[in-house]
């Protein structure tokens, strides 16, 4: 199992968790659609050459954003992790996967 953890605007925040749900994500014994979020503040600064959907080139931006962590089985992981990136608005999304010990 693997936990990951993603961070998106609130704009785009259903709509990524919906594709991951659909993957198979965020199911923990006999419950679906399990996953913990918190609102806080992302801090980036677009090189030249970027494309963002937030903010401007050489301009440091910072914006509210969601922190969602859910898990996901071994086998559905590289599905989950381009479930992400294609329903994510960022041109590179932020996110880390942690694998996870059975106790």
């Amino acid at each position: 199992m693997y936990k990951l953890c993603f961070y998106v605007p609130e704009s785009h925040l259903e709509q990524v968790k919906k594709a991951l749900f659909t993957t198979g994500g965020g199911q923990i014994g006999d419950y679906a659609e399990c996953c913990w979020q918190v609102l806080g503040k992302g801090q980036f600064k677009p090189l030249e050459g970027s494309h963002p959907f937030i903010g401007e080139a050489q301009q440091l931006a910072v914006v509210d954003e969601w922190r969602v962590e859910l898990v996901v089985v071994d086998a559905l992981i590289t599905k989950a992790v381009a479930a992400l990136k294609a329903a994510h608005p960022y041109e590179t999304p932020a996110y880390d996967v942690w694998k996870l010990a059975d106790f």
